[in-house]
């Protein structure tokens, strides 16, 4: 015999869109500095799933994957003037 599950899984699922939203935020201006390969990249696709998902933080979503590009572009900017991929200070 099976128990019936209880528990509170719908309170999660309601926040997930949320959190994807400034999840993306925090990785595209993290990445600003550091990692910039690979938290440019998670920015982008969290900030869609958020969008996707319909997140109400729409704008922290355009801004996490506005970010992620941002992430991408000193990326290939910081390669072009030095042909490395690391920072030189």
């Amino acid at each position: 015999m099976s128990r019936p599950v209880t528990g509170t899984t719908r309170t999660a699922s309601r926040r997930d869109p949320y959190a994807l939203a400034a999840a993306s935020f925090v990785l595209g201006l993290v990445g600003l500095l550091v990692f910039n390969l690979f938290l440019g990249p998670t920015a982008v696709v969290l900030g869609l799933l958020a969008l996707h998902r319909g997140t109400t933080h729409r704008h922290r979503a355009y801004l996490g994957i506005l970010l992620g590009a941002a992430d991408l572009v000193v990326l290939a900017l910081v390669t072009a003037a030095d042909n490395t991929v690391s920072w030189h200070f």
